[in-house]
């Protein structure tokens, strides 16, 4: 069956949806709707992220959803389902996970066949900062204590209770134990092998910021353990600086100089640093 709405129906109902608020999720706002020959161009702005993002939504051909496969008798109601869509993907990582091209002066994202943020076999994780105290210590390891525990119950936890798991693995806490103390932890992250139980732990990733104002940050550390693949180092690194980006850094320094950070797109500096310029292209994800 053809639709009977114009694509002009089309483009203005999805720009009325969008102006509705909290209309897609938290971190989300957006910016322009343009209309392309075949597509629609959402484009928007996420969490402190500097850039502007943008993703290829297609003209419908039938009067179908694009979210639920189920039939849709107005353009509005294609347009909800459509944007319904894309605030699944958002709140799944879609920023994170994408390829990327830029465009116009948009980074285009495209989650299609895009590789997985997590190595084979791996998988990353925040390291829980915050948590119900009161709850058995197991709890706090992976973070299930902050979907546990009520919201009153959270609260910061002291630098010494936070990653003891991976320094009863061997590993050195001590660079972001002090960054906790100091107020100027961005992002730790914690790697471990991918099974039921989670263990073992395999690997750890440090950033911190530079400035009172977060927009420089710097990759303190990034470690494996013997005989972990140097995917999971790279995957670590990656994750690291797009979650800064995300929180606003426009660059990112390190003294840390693996072949993964040259891959990822860091270059050499006067300094005898490596950097990463944000803006446009986030590492490793050109088509």
């Amino acid at each position: 069956m053809a639709i009977v709405w114009s694509r002009e129906e089309i483009v203005e109902a999805v720009r009325t949806y969008l102006l509705r608020s909290g209309a897609i999720t938290d971190g989300f706002s957006a910016a322009e709707v343009v209309a392309e020959p075949d597509n629609l161009l959402v484009t928007f702005r996420w969490r402190r992220d500097p850039n502007v993002y943008a993703v290829e939504v297609r003209f419908p051909t039938a009067p179908i959803s694009p979210w639920t496969g189920l039939p849709v008798t107005s353009a509005d109601e294609w347009a909800a389902d459509a944007l319904s869509s894309l605030a699944e993907e958002l709140a799944t990582g879609l920023v994170s996970r994408s390829r990327r091209k830029v465009r116009d002066g948009y980074v285009v994202l495209d989650a299609r066949n895009a590789p997985d943020v997590c190595p084979p076999g791996f998988h990353l994780s925040p390291v829980p900062l915050v948590g119900a105290p009161s709850l058995p210590r197991r709890l706090r390891r992976r973070g299930t204590y902050v979907t546990w525990g009520s919201s009153e119950e959270l609260v910061p936890l002291p630098a010494s209770e936070t990653g003891t798991w991976l320094a009863e693995a061997g590993m050195d806490v001590r660079v972001p134990h002090r960054l906790i103390a100091e107020d100027r932890l961005a992002c730790w992250l914690q790697a471990y092998v991918n099974n039921d139980s989670g263990h073992p732990d395999v690997g750890h990733a440090v950033a911190s910021w530079e400035d009172t104002r977060h927009t420089i940050a710097r990759l303190d550390l990034v470690h494996i353990q013997p005989g972990v693949p140097t995917e999971v180092r790279g995957a670590l690194a990656r994750l690291a600086v797009r979650m800064v980006t995300e929180d606003g850094a426009l660059h990112v320094v390190t003294a840390i100089d693996l072949p993964e950070l040259h891959e990822l797109g860091f270059r050499p500096t006067t300094a005898g640093e490596l950097t990463f310029d944000t803006i446009g292209l986030a590492p490793g994800t050109a088509h």
